[in-house]
């Protein structure tokens, strides 16, 4: 089994990461892999063409291969809501959850991931045009090895950007560094109403892989949520996983990340979520109609949702 991820040394897909690297996949009776295939619309074309078997990416960007939902499933949520970082060049002396700081400035973006900023600062009232704020990828974030969050932290503390929307690896380095300050975390009250619900980190597949090979599909959702039980139960197991897979630096990092993040370790895809995502996709332009709750999640994998850890 290929599980195709956009970003690695990076909490965001951590669940995925870890259930292969501890062994939990091979547990459940799965021989399993991790793909780095950077942007995420690569990782879910990937999954269309059947070169990968699961994307554990950002939910909505499963739209950019399977147009209204169609032929693809989310079988399980690998942490909830919304989990990227808005973060600021400190010496522009950002605040907290003032959003003005974007006017005329230079924000670095992953396609797909720019989205969920883009309509967040829509909801707040800025207008990327009037307020002269550009939303663009990182330079130097391309091909198929890129780590973003960490390129867009570099790119910060050369004053390449102004600011990025990355993930919580990259946020601590920038933070850590001096070069950043976080302005939105939108998992922790950020943020205008309803943005919590834009997207999550999820795990999907195609319907053709439900169809031919259910079992393996249901052993991947259980090696999931026993993974997030795991690193619940003992965040620290994160740093075991870092230590194969992360640079030194980022390896000593990751256990303190994900202990922040263990709140939203849980594998539940609600009907509300369903319906915010759903609404957010339509506002940017990526969704049409209005699909049903069984139309975006298979219902067949909520019973798994649930730790049967062993």
């Amino acid at each position: 089994m290929k599980i195709a991820v956009p970003d690695l040394i990076s909490n965001s897909y951590f669940p995925a990461v870890a259930a292969v690297e501890l062994g939990v996949f091979k547990d459940e009776g799965l021989k399993a892999e991790i793909e780095l295939i950077f942007p995420v619309d690569r990782a879910y074309a990937a999954l269309r063409s059947g070169e990968v078997d699961f994307v554990a990416g950002s939910a909505h960007s499963a739209l950019s291969a399977f147009p209204e939902w169609n032929g693809a499933k989310l079988l399980c949520a690998q942490g909830q809501g919304m989990y990227w970082f808005l973060v600021m060049r400190r010496d522009l002396n950002p605040q907290r959850n003032d959003l003005s700081i974007v006017k005329g400035r230079k924000i670095g973006a992953a396609p797909w991931v720019d989205l969920g900023l883009k309509r967040l600062l829509a909801a707040a009232g800025i207008d990327l045009v009037r307020d002269e704020v550009q939303i663009a990828p990182v330079p130097g974030a391309v091909g198929s090895t890129v780590n973003f969050g960490l390129t867009a932290a570099q790119a910060l503390e050369k004053g390449v950007i102004d600011g990025f929307w990355a993930n919580g690896m990259g946020t601590e380095i920038a933070v850590r560094s001096g070069a950043g300050s976080v302005v939105v975390d939108v998992r922790r009250g950020d943020g205008p109403p309803g943005c919590f619900d834009y997207t999550m980190a999820s795990i999907a597949t195609t319907d053709q892989k439900i169809k031919s090979d259910i079992k393996a599909v249901e052993a991947a959702v259980r090696a999931i949520v026993r993974t997030q039980e795991m690193l619940k139960r003992d965040p620290r197991k994160a740093s075991e996983v870092g230590s194969k897979v992360f640079p030194t630096s980022e390896a000593a990092l990751i256990a303190e990340l994900i202990r922040r993040d263990t709140p939203y370790f849980n594998a539940r895809i609600s009907e509300a979520s369903v319906q915010g995502m759903n609404a957010f996709c339509r506002d940017v332009g990526i969704l049409v109609g209005t699909p049903s709750y069984s139309d975006v999640v298979d219902p067949h994998f909520t019973s798994l949702w649930h730790s049967s850890d062993r």
